[in-house]
């Protein structure tokens, strides 16, 4: 090989490594191949942690077998608390079975996604895990005396993306046992008048839209809100709408799923909303530029400024702007070419309005910036493309 070509081969290899390499799992997938973790498992999606865990790079599940879940379940708690409960058990670091016998002085702290949802206390987020003599390592809560549970097994390690390890007994901590609102008693208007949308709240109210929104709140929602010196701007644009398209429009700033910030993050593509409707998609892309999100329609790009609540099952962000469909607006003339939108869409109802002055703003609290370690996948195709172009290039080369 000529010695002038090394350096490309080099190149090359390094670029078919970083694009062949994918850091994806799935928690649900990889626990039911284990039955005996069928309740913890279940109990994983049904307080919306399974898709928590699955977008992150780095996570550690201290799993429960269905014996230690059912003495947690025999305390009656309510799902939001179950929550709280079981985030403690999955750690925002990688710790395989080779890792747990090799801890620096003998004992180290972890941070677990209780610490992270914000409902933890001081050090009540952390877990505590110790190497013991015998090759016995004990795990407590930071905020408990004492070692009361042990790791058991390994069940799956993917260096350094999931480590899930079977310990012997819920982490018992009365932070996080302690009894957490139902969903449905959470007041929407209340959260939207109280921190920067109210005249949003009070159009969700007008119109009708806020029992469905209201209703979505259980089963996961995500919502839009848009700050009140926006809405007064585009009121004169509203009262022009019917009775429908105002509907429609408000219900296009809802998702029927919870989305917090760090999955807005990794999640960058199309989402359908609560006015999605067979052939009417009402849909919008998400982007994200580091820790800034914009949502993009046809008609006009609207950035998110706040965060309202960002709890499962609830999240709620504060935009700059309305979000503008195109199944009730033209697409705007100020959208740069490079962005240029497709025909005009008719409106279902033959409503059709010009699209928004881009200069409407209303700036807010800095996004949150929590879960910085928020999975962002790499474009693995147009690195894989790369590489093999670059592969034949180096071959005629030599």
């Amino acid at each position: 090989m000529p010695p002038h070509a090394t350096p490309l081969v080099l190149l090359l290899v390094l670029l078919l490594t970083t694009a062949t390499t994918t850091t994806s799992f799935n928690i649900t997938k990889i626990l039911s191949h284990h039955p005996e973790f069928s309740t913890f498992n279940d109990y994983l999606t049904k307080t919306h942690l399974a898709n928590e865990i699955n977008h992150r790079d780095t996570i550690t599940v201290l799993a429960l077998d269905n014996s230690a879940m059912s003495s947690l379940l025999s305390k009656h708690f309510n799902l939001p608390t179950l929550r709280n409960v079981l985030s403690l058990h999955v750690l925002v670091d990688y710790y395989g079975t080779k890792k747990l016998h090799q801890i620096t002085d003998g004992t180290t702290t972890a941070a677990s996604m209780f610490q992270s949802s914000g409902d933890a206390d001081g050090n009540s987020g952390y877990v505590n895990i110790t190497d013991l003599h015998g090759g016995k390592v004990g795990f407590a809560p930071a905020d408990v005396d004492g070692l009361h549970s042990y790791f058991v097994k390994s069940l799956v390690e993917m260096p350094y993306n999931i480590s899930v390890i079977q310990i012997s007994q819920v982490l018992d901590s009365a932070e996080a046992e302690a009894p957490m609102p139902e969903p449905s008693s959470i007041n929407l208007t209340s959260v939207l008048a109280g921190k920067g949308c109210k005249e949003f709240s009070g159009l969700l109210t007008s119109s009708g839209a806020l029992k469905t929104f209201q209703d979505n709140i259980d089963s996961g929602l995500t919502v839009f809100c848009v700050g009140d010196n926006a809405v007064k701007s585009f009121l004169p644009k509203y009262k022009n709408l019917t009775a429908g398209n105002k509907t429609a429009l408000l219900l296009y700033h809802g998702v029927p799923v919870y989305n917090s910030m760090g999955m807005l993050k990794s999640n960058n593509g199309v989402m359908n909303t609560l006015a999605t409707d067979g052939a009417n998609k009402y849909d919008f892309t998400v982007q994200n530029d580091g820790e800034s999100v914009t949502l993009k329609t046809k008609v006009v790009t609207a950035k998110i400024t706040g965060t309202l609540v960002d709890k499962d099952p609830l999240s709620v962000y504060k935009l700059d702007k309305f979000l503008l469909p195109r199944e009730i607006f033209k697409p705007s003339k100020v959208i740069d070419d490079a962005s240029a939108p497709t025909p005009d869409a008719e409106s279902p109802s033959g409503d059709v309005a010009d699209g928004p002055d881009e200069s409407d703003d209303d700036v807010a609290d800095s996004t949150s910036k929590k879960h910085k370690n928020d999975a962002r996948k790499i474009n693995q195709g147009g690195l894989f493309s790369m590489g093999l172009a670059l592969g034949f290039g180096v071959l005629a080369f030599l």
